[in-house]
């Protein structure tokens, strides 16, 4: 009887089925163990390399091309205790002994682009802040246009700590109080003149003033010699906005001004924080109170008394900006806040929408600061011998005698912006405004 084929071919399909099966098994098997080993394998050689140091760290991929060093403070040797000459790189103790980044910005902060930057820009300053401070004031004017900065440092900012670090940065001339600047200080023009004469001889705020005079007079010189084209004097608790130009710059701002204008007015808008426990003003507080020169007038004579909140006056400090000059023959400083020529009446606009952002009292720490800087006795007959202003004033006596606790007492009542329904209606009615360029 014939078998039929389905019978007969039936066995070697069976073996041969089971042999395709063991076989497909044994592969995915191995594929399997493979891709099981690969990632392990990787995982095993980055962490090698990391370890020995041979991956680069992301961090430098965005810096620019040329730009292989370490951040001024973060090189991993011991602090080296050099002179105020030497211009070696040093670490900053304060920014920590690791390779970690302590500010995000770029590695030596050298920017191929800045020979080509037109116009050129210097901000010159009298400051005795720490790197805190001056580091992240320095950088946010740096991406905004900035080249040059000249900074004429005592107190904190004259220790070798900070000035090492200050000095290694590129387009950065640190200027020390020392009795030759005095000396040579005391030979200018300045003291013969009338329109500084009310504040010569009076300590704290008065004594400042003059100090920062006889500096910008000094700035415009070394100005000139670094072939700038602008200048301007900011303290490092102020930051430019440069609202209105085609693009956030300062530079570009500059740049579209008419060359027939030689001085540019910045409005000043002032800080208006929102809590008591403010540590890093810049990155923290976006709440300002507009200039009047911003404002409609029925606006501000309108929401006046609410925008003062019992204060002496519209601003807790200054209300009259700060301002850009363009560097030219017989240019001379005008006070803090202007510039002005020996030999012309400067030709100077006002800019509608830019301004200069004006930190003041913005950390509670800011009220004991300024107390231990100045010597006066905390009467109200005595601290119109040291402040100008009525806030300051005011502000000096209560750090000098109340309590902690009444301090901060007073710090919410004056200083904070604590009622929600006002900073709401201030904001509507565009006495307030927000701004978070800069964080």
């Amino acid at each position: 009887m014939p078998i039929p084929n389905h019978q007969l071919y039936s066995p070697f399909r069976t073996t041969l089925s089971s042999s395709s099966s063991s076989s497909s098994h044994s592969f995915t098997s191995k594929i399997l163990l493979l891709l099981t080993i690969l990632p392990v394998s990787l995982a095993a050689i980055a962490f090698i390399l990391q370890w020995r140091g041979g991956i680069t760290d992301p961090a430098t991929l965005s810096s620019p091309r040329g730009s292989h060093h370490y951040f001024p403070g973060m090189e991993p040797s011991p602090l080296s205790h050099v002179s105020h000459n030497s211009h070696s790189h040093s670490d900053c103790v304060n920014l920590g002994r690791t390779n970690s980044p302590s500010f995000p910005y770029y590695h030596n902060w050298k920017l191929d682009f800045e020979a080509s930057l037109t116009p050129k820009i210097c901000v010159t300053t009298s400051t005795s802040a720490g790197l805190e401070q001056i580091l992240p004031w320095m950088f946010y004017h740096k991406v905004i246009g900035v080249t040059n900065f000249f900074l004429f440092v005592e107190g904190k900012a004259a220790s070798p700590e900070v000035s090492n670090v200050l000095e290694s940065i590129p387009g950065v001339k640190v200027v020390y109080r020392t009795k030759q600047l005095e000396e040579q200080q005391a030979k200018s023009r300045i003291w013969n003149e009338t329109w500084l004469a009310g504040f010569f001889y009076k300590p704290c705020n008065y004594e400042l003033f003059v100090k920062q005079s006889l500096n910008m007079e000094m700035a415009i010189v070394m100005a000139r010699d670094s072939g700038m084209n602008w200048i301007l004097h900011l303290d490092t608790d102020e930051l430019m906005h440069p609202a209105g130009a085609r693009e956030y710059s300062l530079r570009q701002l500059l740049l579209d001004v008419p060359g027939h204008v030689d001085m540019v007015i910045f409005p000043n808008y002032e800080s208006s924080i929102e809590r008591d426990d403010i540590k890093e003003p810049f990155s923290e507080v976006s709440m300002f109170k507009k200039n009047y020169d911003h404002l409609p007038k029925d606006t501000y004579f309108g929401m006046y008394k609410d925008s003062v909140r019992g204060n002496p006056n519209y601003f807790l400090t200054y209300g009259n900006g700060k301002s850009a000059a363009r560097i030219q023959d017989h240019l001379r400083p005008n006070g803090a806040h202007r510039w002005h020529n020996y030999m012309k009446t400067p030709n100077e606009i006002k800019l509608e929408e830019a301004a200069v952002l004006h930190y003041t009292y913005a950390k509670f720490s800011d009220l004991t600061s300024r107390r231990d800087r100045c010597g006066c006795k905390p009467t109200k007959e005595d601290v119109k011998r040291c402040f100008m202003l009525e806030f300051d004033r005011t502000a000096f006596i209560i750090a000098s005698t109340a309590t902690e606790e009444e301090m901060m007492k007073w710090y919410n009542e004056h200083v904070v912006w604590g009622d929600k329904d006002l900073k709401m209606k201030l904001l509507r009615k565009g006495v307030l405004t927000r701004i978070y360029s800069p964080m």
